[in-house]
């Protein structure tokens, strides 16, 4: 039996559909809950093993993209969120009914990845969201009580899924993180 990493990708990663338009994400609530519209598709979709993902019931890891902040909007029931830590870097409003991280968001202006937006488009019935492309914080399922003698087995069923292992993130996403460093730090002509 292969090894389970997310619901969304067990049976094999699904395409996404070209210029795909948005949708509604939905908490698990069954009374009141709450719904983020989001505009347009999604970019550097991934699953994540990092112990601060919301992540559903028996999942090794969450899966998790990034949008515009512009293009989420709260549409029901935002009385419903919490953030879960004021002193992480994303702040992750989670519904205080269910626990389903909604959106995370980046405060800090000066952060690489602030106007990003951070969002779990499982949570939505429409199909057709841009298809994971890699694999990030591998080595943290660990963290979260996976015994360390697996990896080898985990790595190997992210590559057969074409879900590229890191250990961090994404080389291009690395690269937009480096590049506003550097311009920050004036290394790059801004």
């Amino acid at each position: 039996m292969p090894v389970a990493i997310h619901p969304m990708v067990d049976n094999g990663v699904q395409p996404g559909t070209p210029n795909f338009g948005g949708g509604t994400l939905t908490c698990k609530c069954t009374q009141s809950p709450v719904t983020v519209a989001i505009k347009g598709d999604v970019a550097f979709n991934h699953v994540c093993g990092c112990t601060k993902c919301w992540k559903p019931e028996g999942a090794m890891f969450s899966l998790v993209a990034v949008t515009g902040r512009d293009n989420v909007k709260v549409t029901a029931n935002e009385q419903k969120l919490k953030i879960v830590d004021e002193s992480a870097a994303i702040q992750r409003h989670a519904c205080t009914g269910c626990g389903v991280h909604m959106y995370g968001r980046i405060e800090n202006k000066n952060h690489p990845l602030y106007g990003f937006d951070f969002v779990h488009v499982e949570l939505s019935k429409e199909k057709g969201w841009a298809a994971p492309e890699f694999a990030a914080f591998v080595s943290s399922v660990i963290e979260s009580g996976v015994k360390p003698e697996r990896m080898g087995e985990i790595r190997a069923r992210l590559k057969e899924l074409k879900l590229e292992p890191y250990d961090c993130l994404s080389p291009p996403l690395m690269d937009l993180i480096a590049t506003h460093t550097a311009k920050a730090k004036g290394v790059l002509a801004a």
